[in-house]
């Protein structure tokens, strides 16, 4: 009897991260079942690496959710709130940070894994190189895990949810060489926040300056357009 390949539900930023953990979990075996959330974000380009992305890896099912965070505001990716282009702030959450972001798109995650007869998440976040947020960290990503199996019918009947973090302990050096090793083509993904109009990378905000230095550390080709 041939066993039924496991699902995963996969969140597809479009970004760097997200591309790698989506290879990951391909690698794994799961089918992929990607979903993105268009959230009406300042970076919108993203959302086109994300459909290339999920089409390059075979996703299952790649899922666009609209999702107008606009409304809610309170981030520079979603008002109209200058991107800090100073570098990096060590201690400080900066204003790219989105209001429980990460919470509201796992719990969408969950939903649809619960609907899909999945039980296994993937998420992109990471607690070395990464911009301060507190939804990145191993201590949310164990809250919200023991949350979803409170939460759930599946939960609750003993079928747990595991969310995996793939990325969680390595820096972004390490995240560019997985994307090598796995033979993903990180020209395919989106990091900036504030693209400029001609749609290239502004190369100051916080997301740009982490990628490419991720790059450089790892020795290998940033395939990112500057403007």
């Amino acid at each position: 009897m041939i066993e039924k390949q496991k699902s995963a539900i996969v969140l597809l930023s479009g970004g760097l991260d997200s591309m790698v953990v989506a290879g990951l979990a391909r690698e794994a075996g799961y089918a992929v079942h990607a979903l993105t959330v268009d959230y009406n974000q300042r970076h919108r380009i993203e959302l086109e690496s994300a459909a290339r992305i999920a089409a390059h890896i075979g996703a299952a099912e790649h899922i666009l959710l609209p999702l107008d965070l606009r409304r809610f505001g309170g981030s520079a990716l979603t008002a109209d709130i200058n991107v800090p282009k100073d570098g990096v702030e060590d201690g400080a959450i900066p204003v790219t940070y989105v209001p429980a972001r990460n919470t509201i798109f796992l719990s969408l995650c969950l939903g649809l894994a619960e609907a899909r007869s999945a039980r296994d998440l993937f998420i992109g976040v990471n607690a070395l190189d990464y911009s301060g947020y507190p939804d990145c960290r191993p201590e949310f990503i164990a809250a919200f895990e023991t949350m979803a199996n409170l939460a759930t019918k599946a939960g609750v009947e003993g079928d747990r949810f595991t969310v995996h973090t793939p990325l969680q302990h390595m820096t972004k050096a390490d995240i560019a060489r997985e994307a090598h090793r796995l033979g993903l083509d990180a020209g395919m993904s989106w990091s900036c926040y504030d693209p400029t109009p001609d749609n290239k990378a502004c190369g100051q905000c916080d997301s740009c300056r982490l990628r490419a230095k991720g790059f450089a550390d790892a020795g290998l080709p940033d395939p990112t357009v500057y403007g």
